[in-house]
């Protein structure tokens, strides 16, 4: 709910403090050189690359540096465990004496910084400039990202990449080709989406049931094997 709370008070600072006088847009003023993050064209251009004008930047490498910083965490540190002993087994994080409260509040802290980073991109990498609503959809890309990576830093980094070239492929692309709408990039995210995430998890639970009511059968018949050898 707190989402709420900071989304109006982010229009009424836009509408009423920092939008500049005269304007109507309820947007801040373009952002000077000093406050904008350097941009990394100049990579893609010695990969041999041919582009005219993208949003890669700076925020790149501290997004491949936090996916870096969240495995160390999660996987090589004592609260990274507690934090994984929570998610996967509560009762268990309970009986190790984990405290549920602390792990939690320490989660959505570490959740929330990394949210906030996302923000660089869009206002100091790609506009330049603080705008209503300039996260929209950011929850959706996030959510089907995680499904896809496997919630591993592993995965999320070239699904994120994925992600982030249908979305800028699929704008340049309805640019240059009209007959091909927003819509249908939306579409092929969905499809990606369904049958690389959501199918799995949907058909895990029979292929779990049905492996386990085979293991006894298969076990009582290797063991009337050795007893006939």
């Amino acid at each position: 709910m707190f989402n709420f709370i900071a989304a109006s008070l982010m229009v009424y600072l836009l509408v009423n403090v920092l939008k500049p006088a005269g304007a109507q847009a309820p947007q801040t003023r373009n952002f000077l050189e000093g406050g904008q993050l350097p941009k990394l064209n100049w990579v893609l251009e010695a990969m041999g690359f041919s582009i005219r004008s993208a949003p890669f930047n700076l925020s790149f490498l501290l997004a491949l540096l936090a996916a870096f910083l969240v495995w160390v965490l999660i996987w090589r540190t004592r609260l990274g465990y507690e934090i994984r002993m929570r998610g996967f087994s509560p009762k268990a994080a309970r009986y190790a004496g984990v405290s549920e409260t602390k792990i939690i509040i320490i989660t959505m802290l570490i959740s929330g910084a990394l949210a906030g980073m996302m923000a660089l991109n869009p206002v100091m990498g790609d506009q330049n400039r603080l705008q209503i609503d300039f996260v929209t959809g950011a929850g959706f890309v996030g959510i089907a990202v995680a499904l896809m990576g496997r919630s591993h830093p592993a995965g999320i980094v070239p699904a994120a990449i994925l992600f982030g070239m249908l979305y800028q492929g699929g704008a340049e692309l309805a640019f240059e080709m009209p007959n091909i709408s927003r819509d249908m990039i939306v579409i092929i995210q969905g499809l990606v989406i369904l049958f690389a995430g959501a199918l799995e998890h949907m058909f895990r639970p029979s292929i779990q049931a049905l492996f386990a009511s085979l293991s006894p059968r298969s076990a009582g018949i290797e063991a009337q094997q050795g007893e006939g050898g």
